[in-house]
């Protein structure tokens, strides 16, 4: 490698490699790259400090089987395929199950083929699906989904509790109660399950703290008794297609009896040629047999002994095809078996067998679908794989493959060789599954945490030594916890169902927009998929989630739409190079390409402003209300580019334009400017500006106004480049057809904290600008700092004018253009010239001429000095060279224009100050003040007191000689007014009557 860096060394300098590492390197450290949890690394580093390796930790190294097929597997075949699926299958009938199964199956089955995809695209580390969402889709989506997901999982181990509790106390040992539902206690059952179940969570979270591997030793052992419940089953089916077993199920004429409430199904039975009662008779009547009361029910209708395995060739098949479906609280009845019926309905139905649950379709999809969401176990524990790529796509596989066993006919009686055999396979199933749940729920969540999008879940992302993370773990128990409370799987199930369904709708819009968008990194080695297919799977998941339960379906959308909102306004700013960029940015380069096709039309013209700022000494912003004003006006719509200009070469001022472009972004920030920052390096301020006129912007969205602030002390600088660059500004907006505005005193502006009581914005519209005048304070009351203020509009009327006819007109034009204001016409009297507005210009005049003065005694010294450097040159030659190297300052050929100018130019550099002082005033000049005199008088009268003046800016004169008198006119013009907005139109309409 050495030899390699100075052979190169002549071709490439040490700086470019020490940026850009060379190939060898780079191939080094992907293939020295590692998934470890951060904490196992850290904990390497610390122990190695010394130079002495103590212990060496590695971070679990799964594969296939180990990482992804036994989560998974685990996750399937647990507490629904145990508990519900028999119970899903006699309430809904065979062909609405195989529906219900069909549905669940297909869509975690398109949501595996856009999980293989996205996990195919390069390397996965810890977070598994919540890290495939949020490369994919952003930060936002990716946090709220991953969240949700993170919730789902975690209920998921509340289920899986819950169901392991229930298998244990109503199967194993139901002696163990503590609450018994006999004695008066309605929810006895639930109550037991909430002590049970809190007490099995804290032995597996400590199983689960102490480490992932002792989980991944006890998930081989139960999932083996599972296989072995699973292989009994189906020589259970076998065998009953034989010999049907001996369970036997009790009726009562055509109602369901409880067997655990008798032992015989007999009313009466004979011991010794003596007839004697049964303990069925002794639930339904009191007293002796002789003369005993019975219910008249019992009484009326026969017992009849049925198989309860009646075994596949029994019919059994075509008798339970469609649902059965029963309120909550009723009893169970055999269909096609006929009872007597009876008005005595006051019995005790508690020896019945009850429906604990009112059951329809849409809730049994709720409550299945939880059991095929194993596919997520596998992602959920992405950090600990050898090669997360390869596996996920194996192990999901394989899983899939196994899913056909929940469509059989499954008996909890119908196991073979004992009964025992699912019950031992159940109640380990589902506390695999739990421990599965609780290990990598709080992973996901460690993951979210240690991205930083949610500020406050960092301290989930710190982990032990092992990598382990500790107060993810708490957390997750402490919410598991809540599920347990619960204490129904019933309650729980659809509540997971939610969270997952939304984590499998954006699993597949995140592989279906990618595919969509064919960005140059989509290249995942998994080739089996299609953006169709995933569309179909986000329809599926979408449309499952309002099926199993609209209400709680708006619930989890509610709480996606609240996190993505939190992270959008609250979290950290990540980019991702995430699918909803490009979307974004093909969404950008289309709508570029249509606003090209046509200008936009009048009813869709808002100001698109540029916003010229001047910074200070500091880089700083110079007026910041300018910022404030363009917030104010744009409320967040339409364009806004914030830029400025620094003298210089952009190589000599690279850091100090970043620094000024940083400085603009988070002064745009403070007063909540929505837009775009954009700092050029120029020759000089007027060619930089001149620049972003023409060119900011790009496409059909670009700027059709420029914002800027009047150039204050402008008499009193030392340099004329600020008017001169301000006057020019102001030729080149006309130039190009854009509106400008120019906002004089605006430090004095009300910032976006502000609230105008009360006060008018007053409208001096003089000339017609295309309707700008009107448009901008509409606009501007639609912010809360303006949202007071009255809208006033005047107008000039000479003496020749109708005043009353020009007012109603007036009104009856903005009652067209839906505007509220009070309209207010003002007369002007032409008058003699005053001997102020004389006095007045004589003035500017000489001001301006004393300037000039001063300028050409100081172009005078630059010439003469000039020269005696060039007579004091020693050869004729180089006196030659540098003649045409100054041709702009020392003519050597002279024509008749050069003549007449330089005889112009002495006659003016000869001008005393006696002659200044006796000049007369030009006419020209003498009525332009008189008119800006009189309009200042009538607008001063009127809105002297108003919070904002909008006033029609003069247009500059053609001649450059009358620029500083043009200053002068717009001086007078605004003299004595607080806040004032000059506007000149672009000379398009901009607002209209049409609908």
């Amino acid at each position: 490698m050495l030899y390699v860096l100075n052979y190169l060394a002549p071709l490439y300098s040490q700086d470019e490699m020490d940026s850009t590492p060379m190939v060898s390197s780079l191939l080094n450290k992907l293939a020295n790259y590692t998934n470890i949890t951060q904490g196992v690394i850290e904990h390497e580093k610390a122990e190695s400090e010394d130079g002495i390796q103590r212990v060496t930790i590695n971070g679990p190294q799964m594969g296939t089987f180990i990482g992804v097929f036994l989560p998974c597997m685990q996750n399937i075949l647990g507490v629904i395929l145990f508990l519900r699926l028999t119970w899903i299958v006699g309430s809904a009938g065979i062909m609405e199950a195989l529906a219900i199964v069909f549905m669940c199956c297909s869509c975690t089955m398109l949501t595996a083929i856009s999980m293989s995809a996205i996990a195919t695209n390069g390397v996965v580390p810890a977070g598994g699906s919540y890290y495939m969402i949020s490369r994919a889709l952003g930060p936002e989506f990716g946090g709220a989904v991953g969240l949700c997901f993170y919730l789902g999982t975690t209920f998921a181990g509340s289920m899986y509790i819950l169901g392991t509790m229930e298998i244990f106390l109503t199967y194993i040992m139901p002696n163990a109660v503590v609450f018994k539902a006999e004695t008066g206690e309605p929810n006895g059952m639930q109550n037991n399950m909430r002590i049970y179940g809190t007490c099995c969570l804290a032995i597996m979270a400590l199983v689960v703290f102490v480490g992932v591997k002792y989980v991944n030793k006890l998930a081989l052992v139960f999932l083996s008794c599972v296989m072995l419940s699973i292989m009994a089953i189906y020589a259970g089916v076998i065998q009953s297609a034989i010999k049907p077993p001996d369970s036997q199920v009790c009726l009562l004429g055509n109602r369901t009896l409880q067997n655990s409430k008798f032992d015989k199904c007999l009313k009466t039975e004979v011991i010794n040629n003596v007839t004697t009662p049964t303990k069925l008779w002794t639930l339904f009547c009191e007293g002796d047999l002789g003369n005993a009361t019975c219910n008249e029910y019992f009484t009326q209708n026969n017992l009849t002994v049925i198989q309860a395995v009646p075994g596949l060739l029994s019919g059994v098949i075509s008798d339970n095809m469609w649902a059965h479906y029963g309120h909550d609280k009723t009893i169970v009845e055999k269909e096609g078996k006929s009872s007597e019926q009876t008005s005595d309905n006051t019995g005790d139905i508690s020896y019945y067998v009850l429906n604990d649950i009112t059951t329809f379709f849409t809730l049994l999809v709720g409550i299945y679908f939880p059991s095929v969401t194993g596919i997520m176990a596998g992602s959920n524990r992405s950090g600990d794989l050898r090669d997360p790529q390869s596996f996920f796509v194996s192990g999901l596989q394989k899983c899939l493959y196994g899913e056909s066993v929940r469509g059989t006919l499954v008996v909890a009686t119908l196991a073979w060789p004992s009964s025992w055999v699912i019950v031992i396979g159940s109640f380990f199933s589902c506390c695999g599954a739990g421990l599965q749940s609780l290990t990598g729920a709080p992973r996901i969540l460690q993951a979210i945490a240690r991205d930083g999008i949610m500020p406050f879940l960092q301290v989930f992302g710190h982990s032990r030594s092992n990598g382990e993370p500790t107060w993810a773990l708490l957390l997750t128990a402490v919410i598991c916890e809540i599920g347990i409370l619960i204490g129904s799987l019933d309650n729980v199930a659809p509540i997971l169902s939610m969270f997952f369904l939304m984590c499998y709708l954006f699993v597949n819009l995140a592989c279906a927009v990618q595919t969509l968008l064919r960005t140059p990194n989509w290249r995942p080695r998994f080739k089996f998929y299609h953006w169709s297919l995933s569309f179909l799977g986000m329809s599926l998941s979408l449309s499952l989630m309002f099926v199993s339960s609209w209400y709680y379906a708006l619930v989890v959308i509610l709480i996606s739409g609240c996190i993505y909102k939190y992270i959008e306004y609250r979290g950290a700013e990540k980019e991702w190079g995430d699918g909803i960029r490009g979307l974004s940015l093909n969404a950008a380069q289309y709508a570029l390409i249509k606003l090209e096709e046509a200008p936009p039309h009048t009813k869709n013209w808002r100001p698109q402003l540029l916003v010229l700022l001047k910074l200070d000494s500091n880089l700083g912003v110079k007026h910041p209300r300018l910022l404030s004003f363009n917030s104010q006006l744009k409320a967040g719509k339409g364009l806004t580019i914030v830029c400025s200009v620094l003298e210089g070469t952009y190589m000599a001022r690279e850091a100090e334009a970043k620094l000024s472009e940083k400085n603009i972004k988070a002064a745009m920030a403070m007063e909540k400017t929505k837009g775009f920052c954009h700092v050029v390096v120029s020759s000089n301020q007027r060619d930089g500006f001149s620049h972003l006129i023409q060119s900011a912007g790009l496409g059909g969205m670009k700027h059709n106004a420029v914002l800027m602030a009047w150039p204050a002390n402008w008499k009193q600088a030392e340099s004329s480049l600020s008017w001169k660059n301000f006057i020019e500004t102001v030729r080149e907006t006309t130039a190009v057809h854009q509106a400008l505005l120019v906002a004089k005193n605006i430090d004095t502006f009300p910032t976006n904290q502000d609230r105008l009581a009360e006060g008018t914005i007053d409208v001096w519209w003089i000339v017609h600008d295309g309707g700008l005048l009107m448009l901008l304070p509409f606009l501007l009351r639609q912010h809360k700092v303006w949202r007071r203020c009255k809208m006033r509009i005047f107008t000039v009327a000479q003496m020749d004018d109708n005043s009353i006819q020009m007012k109603k007109d007036l009104q009856m034009f903005l009652y067209h253009l839906r505007l509220d204001a009070k309209v207010e016409v003002v007369e002007m009297n032409a008058g003699d010239i005053s001997a102020f507005t004389y006095e007045k210009t004589l003035v500017m005049e000489q001001r301006s001429q004393m300037l000039k003065q001063m300028q050409l005694s100081k172009t005078e010294r630059e010439r003469e000095a000039q020269l005696i450097h060039d007579r004091n040159t020693k050869s004729h030659a180089t006196l030659n060279d540098k003649a045409m190297a100054t041709s702009d300052r020392v003519h050597m050929t002279w024509t008749k224009e050069k003549l007449i100018s330089e005889r112009n130019r002495l006659r003016e550099a000869n001008m005393t100050v006696r002659d200044i002082f006796n000049m007369k005033p030009d006419q020209t000049n003498v009525r332009r003040m008189h008119t800006a005199v009189k309009l200042n008088e009538v607008v001063v009268n009127k809105s002297q007191g108003a919070q904002l003046v909008l006033l029609n800016m003069p247009g500059p004169p053609k001649n450059k000689g009358g620029d500083e008198n043009y200053m002068e006119f717009l001086e007078v013009l605004t003299e004595g007014l607080d806040r004032v907005l000059l506007v000149r139109g672009s000379g398009r309409e901009v607002i209209t009557i049409y609908s």
